[in-house]
């Protein structure tokens, strides 16, 4: 069975075809990355735009790289939440309007458990149940998963997501945009110790989930190394830093002085990230007794992270540790496609007046934790 996916939630315009939900035949991603930078954060007015313009030709390069034509797939799968409204409407409509003009069925994919398949569809021996945790721009979730379709939320972010926490830490350092690759290349050479960033309350079961604090408490360290913190903004974006012997040319936003460690803040700042959600982790396998843990999301991607939840997974009586591989923890349209397959089999089918739903439902999620 071909499927079709297509991934438009944020600001990466994705395409794929994947064989009965595991063969990956050909697979095509626009980034906006170069785009979004130079506003310091995701616009999604232009996100809406680039999409328009981008989808249909990519979807085009996929069939002609896996030598398929439209009318070999056998649906689309779409996702339609969560995720930029704009940016959502976008591939919903063109994935009714090729389900229409093929006469294929249409399936809509919550991106979250799209997120979570990518694990799977990179190692199809991997079993349930196991406890899934989402870490991206937009989410910090952690779930227990028995089935592709089956997830039980057992904790989210307070506030912040840890992606969401990454992009605002690299702004105010000045260090580039998106902010996880950037605090990780930062990083590089830094000490991890050289500054004692709060990891937050853990709660009474060890299982909640803050950044908000993290991101405050660098904010602050930078002002007590006297540097001046500037309430510009750059397309809705505050923050940027400055020594105060630094002048700041009308034509610059930022400018930092070579005093600063960037080196060892940005190390110390993501040390107290990866420990946060490796410390909530740990208490949701306990929680649920599961001792097998899926590590997925673009903020998955960080060598850190993935170092750390695999050394604490392993010390915790031997709890397996897997994690998407790096192709498949940005967004992508290969998880769409393949988690869609599944959808298709237990005859989850969407009507062609299926709706975007950029937010989670909150009575969903009420029932969820019930």
């Amino acid at each position: 069975m071909l499927v079709l996916g297509i991934e438009t939630s944020c600001d990466d315009t994705a395409v794929a075809l994947v064989e009965n939900g595991q063969k990956i035949l050909a697979g095509g991603r626009a980034s906006q990355e170069k785009i979004h930078a130079q506003y310091g954060g995701i616009v999604p007015e232009v996100a809406c735009r680039v999409h328009y313009e981008t989808l249909m030709p990519l979807v085009q390069k996929v069939c002609t790289d896996s030598g398929k034509q439209l009318s070999d797939i056998d649906a689309v799968a779409v996702t339609n939440q969560p995720g930029l409204v704009g940016s959502l409407y976008v591939g919903l409509s063109s994935a009714k309007a090729l389900a229409w003009a093929l006469g294929k069925p249409l399936v809509t994919v919550d991106h979250i458990e799209a997120h979570i398949y990518a694990a799977h569809l990179h190692d199809p021996e991997l079993d349930y149940p196991h406890v899934s945790v989402v870490v991206s721009g937009g989410h910090t979730d952690i779930f227990l998963s028995t089935g592709p379709t089956e997830h039980k939320l057992i904790t989210r972010t307070l506030d912040d997501a840890a992606g969401e926490c990454f992009d605002k830490v690299a702004a105010l350092l000045g260090i580039g945009y998106p902010g996880g690759p950037a605090v990780q290349m930062t990083s590089l050479g830094g000490d991890r110790e050289a500054i004692k960033f709060p990891r937050g309350e853990a709660g009474p079961d060890g299982l909640q989930l803050s950044f908000s604090g993290l991101k405050t408490a660098v904010l602050n360290d930078l002002r007590k190394r006297g540097f001046v913190i500037e309430a510009q903004r750059n397309a809705g974006r505050l923050i940027t830093a400055r020594a105060p012997e630094t002048p700041v040319p009308k034509s610059e936003t930022r400018t930092l002085s070579v005093k600063l460690p960037l080196a060892d803040i940005a190390a110390s700042f993501q040390e107290a990230a990866v420990d946060i959600l490796v410390r909530a982790t740990l208490a949701a396998t306990r929680k649920v007794r599961c001792r097998a843990v899926v590590l997925c999301g673009g903020v998955a991607a960080n060598k850190r992270l993935r170092e750390v939840m695999a050394a604490a997974c392993k010390a915790q009586k031997n709890t397996g540790f897997h994690a998407a591989p790096l192709n498949l923890c940005t967004d992508n349209a290969e998880m769409i496609a393949g988690l869609g397959f599944h959808k298709l089999v237990i005859g989850q089918i969407a009507s062609l007046d299926a709706d975007v739903l950029p937010n989670k439902d909150e009575k969903r999620q009420k029932a969820e934790t019930a």
